[in-house]
């Protein structure tokens, strides 16, 4: 086992509960290559993922500043040891990595590695990336050339890292290879989600914009019987269609920017919801607001579960309930946040809770709540409207 500062099974543990704490690919990526560098106690420590072109779709580095991998370049091509971890089994263990036959250099503002130690991440028989660390750093208890007792490179010529560092990154490789498969169904999944709600959204404005020139055409044709028996209407349906020309124009324009891909990672949770709710107020005849009450921003998880849940209740509140209003509301609470989507509908008997769950969406509403630590309550009654509050945590 490694004779650093994080060394033994409980910092073993940490690392692997660290991995498992991530969804998104590019954070797993990160914590696995910091925690692989800290428990083996490396100077350098980095993992590729090979893409379909001889090269990594995705490179991560620790120990290397910003600065420093600017300089370096463009990410490295599958070949000298990278390749070799990418195509044989076993793990890479070098005293320096310099003199290995397959070496083929780096440059120029590549850092110095020495000892080397490297493995594939494999899932099942493909393998989905290459771990290796570099410049093993050991304990100088009792070195009188270094009275800190920091650790410090291993001696020349030797590979400071050790059988027992192998097995160590070898358990954390496979933990590694579960917690980046994880990630990548989860990007998946709400990929697809994503595709979903674009297609119920691009249904709703098509409908939208159809009606408007369903009624655009209607009215050019009143007016073109009117223009010489009564010039005066004419006049006034000519002016009508200008107006609902104006209207379909901005309905189009709405759904060129809904149905762009989403745009919460980038935007984040206020600026989605309110151009999404913006849309359906256009798309509908009931009236549809939003405001946001100094709510900040949360864990990318959570942000993803309120967008979902506000949503499903839009969704049930316009389609199911009648109501001439909807409002929303997202706004600070503690640490976390809470939703209230509020309508005044036709309600319903929260009493009759299964065919009501069934119908309205409540238990997936109440599972992608509770799966990041928040609840949701519904309160409703019929001829009474249903107002849905979801709060989460926060980070």
């Amino acid at each position: 086992m490694s004779h650093g500062p994080r060394s033994g099974l409980a910092a073993v543990s940490t690392a692997l509960l660290a991995m498992s704490r991530h969804l998104e690919v590019r954070d797993v990526l990160k914590t696995i290559v910091a925690s692989a560098r800290e428990l083996l106690d490396a100077e350098y420590a980095a993992l590729g993922v090979p893409d379909d072109h001889g090269g990594f779709a995705q490179f991560v580095v620790d120990g290397v500043s910003d600065d420093q991998w600017k300089a370096i370049g463009p990410l490295p091509r599958q070949h000298g040891i990278l390749a070799a971890m990418l195509r044989e089994d076993g793990p890479q263990r070098l005293a320096d990595v310099r003199k290995d036959p397959r070496f083929e250099g780096w440059p120029s503002a590549h850092p110095d590695l020495v000892d080397f130690l490297g493995l594939p991440i494999r899932d099942g028989d493909e393998v989905i990336g290459a771990l290796f660390l570099a410049n093993k750093r050991t304990p100088a208890e009792g070195d009188p050339h270094n009275p800190s007792g920091l650790p410090c490179p291993a001696p020349e010529g030797t590979c400071g890292f050790t059988q027992d560092d192998e097995d160590v990154l070898g358990i954390l490789a496979q933990h590694a290879a579960i917690a980046l498969t994880n990630a990548r169904l989860y990007e998946r999944s709400r990929e697809l989600t994503i595709a979903e709600e674009r297609s119920r959204l691009a249904h709703e404005l098509h409908d939208a914009v159809s009606q408007k020139l369903f009624s655009l055409r209607l009215t050019a044709q009143a007016a073109a019987r009117l223009v010489d028996r009564d010039p005066a209407r004419a006049k006034g349906e000519l002016q009508q269609v200008a107006a609902l020309a104006a209207e379909a124009a901005d309905e189009l324009r709405a759904a060129v920017v809904e149905l762009r891909p989403a745009a919460l990672d980038e935007d984040g949770l206020v600026p989605t919801l309110r151009t999404q709710i913006q849309v359906l107020d256009r798309a509908h005849t009931a009236r549809v607001t939003f405001a946001g009450h100094g709510a900040r921003a949360l864990p990318a998880a959570q942000e993803e579960a309120v967008l979902r849940v506000a949503q499903e209740a839009l969704h049930n509140a316009l389609r199911h309930s009648g109501a001439d209003r909807v409002d929303v509301t997202l706004g600070r609470r503690g640490s976390g946040a809470v939703l209230r989507v509020t309508d005044d509908g036709k309600g319903f008997d929260p009493q009759i809770i299964r065919s009501a769950g069934r119908h309205l969406g409540l238990v997936s509403m109440r599972d992608r709540a509770s799966g990041v630590g928040g609840s949701l309550t519904v309160e409703s009654a019929p001829g009474k409207g249903t107002t849905i509050e979801m709060e989460v945590p926060g980070g």
